[in-house]
């Protein structure tokens, strides 16, 4: 009878050749599964290795797994009639023309942000513009506010008849017209009365700086002085130049009053 041979256990950390070279082909193909479809640059081999020549072949083949991986097609998860991939995955590449052609496309939309961008420059300048002409008109009013009320307080023929266009919203610029009728009519004093006129003959004389009747001045005085009397200097004078507006035209002030073909003074 045969003598039944005799089984002895391996020693501890010895994989049989074999076994070892399974172990790497396993090792690669999960490497192609699993490494190169979570990163596409790599694969993942595990490290339960015994030390032995099996892990040289393993990483031969792993290494041979990650060059293939970067030109190999990838197969689809969907499945074909015949059980096969429906199709594969190729690798992406991009090429001088590709980069071009999307820098291209994107182009309009960059046009139009820069348009768009001037067009909020155009804008914001022309604000910051008209709020520099406000300002420059603001200050020239204070400047002409403060010019007026000086000349006011000082008293005299040009402070009323200053006050009398401020009050009539007329320009200053009417000035010298008036306080050329006004010399005309009663040398500047404001108490003048003509005495000898065909007004004064039927009871009504002129008085005044602008010498008006007083039917005149109770019609045509600004409201701001109808309570003033005929002489007061400032309601006088909105008196005469409101009637000659309304008789004559506003380009009576401006010539200083009418005249004759000689250019002699007529009263009005």
């Amino acid at each position: 009878m045969t003598a039944a041979r005799s089984i002895r256990s391996p020693k501890p950390g010895y994989a049989p050749r074999h076994a070892a070279r399974r172990a790497g082909t396993t090792t690669a193909a999960t490497g192609a599964a699993f490494g190169v479809l979570a990163s596409g640059a790599f694969a993942v081999v595990p490290s339960v290795l015994d030390g032995t020549a099996a892990e040289a072949e393993a990483e031969e083949a792993s290494t041979a797994t990650t060059l293939a991986a970067h030109s190999a097609t990838i197969p689809s998860a969907v499945s074909a009639p015949d059980g096969g991939p429906a199709g594969h995955f190729s690798p992406v590449s991009f090429d001088g023309a590709g980069v071009a052609g999307a820098l291209q496309a994107a182009a309009p939309a960059d046009d139009a942000d820069l348009a768009s961008m001037g067009k909020a420059r155009e804008i914001a300048a022309q604000i910051a513009e008209e709020h520099r002409l406000a300002a420059e008109a603001e200050a020239k009013r204070i400047a002409e506010r403060a010019e007026l009320d000086s000349l006011i307080s000082q008293g005299g023929v040009d402070a009323w008849i200053a006050e009398a266009l401020d009050h009539m919203g007329l320009p200053q610029s009417y000035a010298a017209g008036v306080k050329n009728i006004i010399m005309k009519e009663s040398t500047g004093n404001p108490d003048a009365i003509n005495n000898w006129d065909s007004n004064a003959a039927r009871g009504t004389p002129s008085e005044g700086l602008m010498q008006v009747i007083p039917s005149t001045f109770a019609a045509y005085v600004h409201p701001d002085f109808a309570h003033q009397d005929i002489t007061h200097p400032i309601a006088n004078i909105t008196a005469g130049v409101r009637y000659m507006i309304d008789r004559y035209g506003e380009e009576t002030l401006a010539s200083g009053g009418r005249t004759n073909a000689s250019g002699s003074y007529i009263g009005y």
